[in-house]
């Protein structure tokens, strides 16, 4: 008896996470004053750092191919502008990978990279990357939430 209540406790917990109790929504974050819609399709807007990752639906962490994901940050001056904004489309996988310099800090704030995500029927995600010092590549998973 105590052996089948382990397997159906054991078969309860793999079943949940094959039904996304593994992949919790990213985290929101602010959008800031210098976001600007309709960044150009380009996957490199400088080079030093590398971002890779995927975009996945907390249901079921399934890929969301064909995501749009729009980059913004400083350029290594300290200033955002045009030269610093890019969008990716996520491949088939869900997989991404956008490449930029490293991100100084300004103002009081430590580097990051703002990130906008839409798929279809899903919410739309606005958060931000911070890379860790000494650092020129990253993973970051885009968990959204179905709408």
């Amino acid at each position: 008896m105590k052996n089948l209540f382990v397997s159906v406790l054991l078969a309860l917990l793999l079943a949940s996470r094959a039904a996304g109790a593994d992949c919790p929504p990213t985290a929101h974050d602010e959008i800031g004053p210098f976001y600007r819609p309709d960044a150009p399709v380009r996957a490199k807007v400088g080079e030093g750092y590398v971002l890779t990752g995927r975009v996945l639906s907390s249901e079921g962490c399934r890929p969301l191919p064909g995501s749009r994901i729009e980059f913004w940050l400083v350029g290594p001056e300290g200033r955002y502008g045009d030269a610093y904004r890019a969008t990716v489309h996520s491949m088939a996988d869900g997989g991404y990978r956008f490449e930029c310099a490293p991100p100084p800090a300004y103002v009081g704030r430590p580097p990051h990279i703002h990130l906008m995500v839409t798929a279809a029927g899903h919410e739309r995600l606005i958060t931000q990357h911070y890379p860790q010092p000494g650092t020129t590549t990253a993973e970051m998973d885009l968990v959204l939430e179905p709408r």
